[in-house]
Parts: structure tokens; C-alpha cells; sequence
């Protein structure tokens, strides 16, 4: 088992390492060439830019039984077709059940973003300390649970 990080951008790189360093769980970071990385842990990949490069070249390298993390919905459809797990920045973890109703909301909200102003947009709401917590408390339960069944 390895851990996938969708590592442009993420904010729970190093909670993830921390995490899994304790349970001798190896990771690989993937960026591209505008958010370069550096690690004492984690193998770091840095893919050239372009559309959805950078998810792409997670999934490739992905296998049954690692576990991927990501904000991104589809990366993790495909990471969960592929028999990986998959675990959101805010603790979230996709499911086989709950990976269809997040597909259909981002569908319906990118539509309504796109019958709206682009003046309109809000954006993300800023992460909080309880949000890092909720994210270690998850990754610390899957690893263990994984981990304890050999999965």
C-alpha cells in the first residue's frame, strides 16, 4: 500500500506524512511545475503542466489497495474504479456509495455557475484547525482499518 497525493494546492501534506510515517506507509506527492514540493518523506513528482496532468498521472500510477488524496471527485472515481481508496483534504472519505451524488452535485453546481455572472463567484471557505483534525482523525482511522485487515 502507498499514499497518492494530489499535491497541488493540498493542504494536508504534511498531517498525511506525519500520519503515515507512523504506520511506515510510503507517499508520493504529485504537483506540477508551478507548485514545486520538497519532502524529507514523501517521493516528490513534479509533472509538467497542463490540463488535468497532474491527475492523470496519479491515477496511472495508482493500484488496487492505495490510498489516493484528493479534492478532486473524479480522481477519486477513478481511484475507487481502480480498487484504491480515496480520502478528501477535509476528512471526507469517498465511498462507492456517496462517489455518484458528489459527481452529480459538482455537475449541477458547475452548471449553475455557468448560467450566472462570473462577477458572482464566492469561492472556498477558508480552512480551519478543525478541518485538519477532521482530516488526521479520518486518514488515522483508514490506515488503521487498512492496515489491520491487510487491504
Amino acid at each position: 500500500m502507498e499514499v497518492y497525493i494530489d499535491a497541488d494546492a493540498c493542504p494536508v501534506v504534511r498531517i498525511a506524512e506525519k500520519v503515515a510515517k507512523e504506520y511506515n506507509i510510503p507517499i508520493k506527492l504529485f504537483c506540477d511545475t508551478n507548485h514545486i514540493l520538497k519532502s524529507d518523506y514523501s517521493k516528490v513528482y513534479i509533472i509538467d503542466p497542463g490540463a488535468d496532468a497532474v491527475d492523470i498521472a496519479v491515477i496511472n500510477r495508482c493500484k488496487k489497495g492505495d490510498i489516493i488524496i484528493t479534492q478532486d471527485y473524479g480522481v477519486a472515481a477513478l481511484a475507487l474504479g481502480k480498487g484504491a481508496h480515496a480520502i478528501h483534504q477535509s476528512g471526507m472519505v469517498y465511498t462507492d456509495k456517496n462517489i455518484e451524488i458528489l459527481l452529480m452535485q459538482r455537475h449541477l453546481s458547475k452548471k449553475d455557475r455557468m448560467s450566472k455572472s462570473k462577477n458572482h463567484f464566492i469561492g472556498h471557505k477558508k480552512r480551519t484547525k478543525k478541518d485538519d483534525i477532521n482530516f488526521e482523525t479520518s486518514f488515522r482511522k483508514l490506515l488503521a482499518n487498512l492496515t489491520k485487515t491487510g487491504a
